[in-house]
């Protein structure tokens, strides 16, 4: 017997803003109608979803855990660019010209990663 990721739940102090946020970073997911004050989320491929859930405390240390984006139809670097521009934080750039990734933190701390893209890793030029 082995269990499945029912859901990722990220501690937030406004779950809804973090929902709208990252609805645009994710656009296979759907932000999900049935949450309350307390708790919001987005559901997406194969019924995975993101709960936010509201937390009292701000963030104060790094994630054990976090989340890694890997750009669809996009490079990487215009993807990072992108971010930042929805409101993204660099914390860590550890890019290179073929390899590589830069942490990057949402607007309430949480990192997360962006690879590069499928195509980069199999050595396939992009046109």
């Amino acid at each position: 017997m082995v269990s499945r990721t029912a859901n990722s739940c990220i501690d937030s102090r406004d779950p809804q803003a973090q929902v709208a946020w990252w609805a645009q970073v994710l656009d296979d997911y759907e932000p999900d109608e049935d949450g309350g004050d307390d708790e919001a989320g987005l559901v997406g491929p194969a019924g995975r979803s993101l709960i936010f859930l509201r937390v009292p405390e701000p963030k104060t240390v790094k994630n054990r855990m976090h989340l890694c984006l890997r750009p669809v139809d996009r490079s990487r670097d215009e993807e990072v660019d992108r971010l930042l521009g929805l409101g993204a934080t660099l914390l860590d750039d550890l890019r290179t010209p073929d390899a590589g990734w830069a942490v990057l933190a949402d607007p309430e701390g949480n990192e997360f990663c962006v690879l590069t893209t499928n195509a980069d890793e199999a050595g396939v030029s992009r046109r």
